[in-house]
């Protein structure tokens, strides 16, 4: 099992900005107080969703998510100052893993914001990048495929990647950071309870 202080150990080491949380609670009050009076973009991000982080940070932000209002707001979202989303999976190493359909999740993580923030629940880390990069592929994505109704054949089965040809495949992308990106502050908040896929 993954220890959550190692990770955040691991990571600081790497350059991030780390914080750890109990619960969705406390890391959502810590968020609303950290970003105020600015543009901010989601990702596609359950965990985001469980934590009503949307709901509060438009009280006193631009908010532009497009589970929310729609798929126009992709664009919008990309060109916010702060970006929000979380992880396929993060090894305790420190690696992050995303895979993506659009790729407007996953670039928004490498380039264009102010700031970028990933929210990772426990049930996310791994103990080391090749457990990482398998649950990606094989736990977030079919998972996520299941959610939106598709009938790829890891939706279908729910068990694993088949790597499809099917034009419905949603995992098109894979990024790993290695580090924080370049040219902007990359924060990891680490909840102690299971979020998202």
């Amino acid at each position: 099992m993954p220890d959550i202080q190692k990770t955040a150990e691991n990571l600081r080491e790497l350059g991030y900005t780390v914080r750890i949380f109990d619960t969705k609670e406390a890391a959502a009050d810590y968020l609303d107080g950290a970003i105020d009076q600015t543009t901010v973009g989601f990702g596609g991000c359950q965990t985001a969703q469980q934590m009503g982080l949307y709901e509060r940070l438009e009280k006193h932000n631009e908010v532009h998510w497009h589970w929310v209002k729609g798929e126009g707001e992709r664009e919008l979202a990309m060109n916010t100052e702060v970006y929000i989303t979380s992880a396929n999976a993060l090894a305790e190493s420190g690696e992050i893993v995303n895979i993506d359909g659009a790729g407007n999740r996953v670039s928004s993580t490498l380039f264009g914001h102010e700031k970028v923030y990933f929210v990772v629940g426990r049930n996310k880390l791994t103990e080391d990048y090749d457990a990482a990069l398998w649950r990606a592929r094989n736990v977030a994505a079919p998972k996520r495929a299941q959610s939106m109704g598709k009938k790829t054949p890891c939706a279908i089965r729910a068990d694993r990647c088949y790597d499809c040809k099917s034009p419905e495949r949603i995992c098109r992308g894979l990024v790993v950071l290695w580090g924080p990106m370049m040219g902007f502050e990359t924060e990891i908040v680490l909840i102690d309870e299971d979020l998202g896929m």
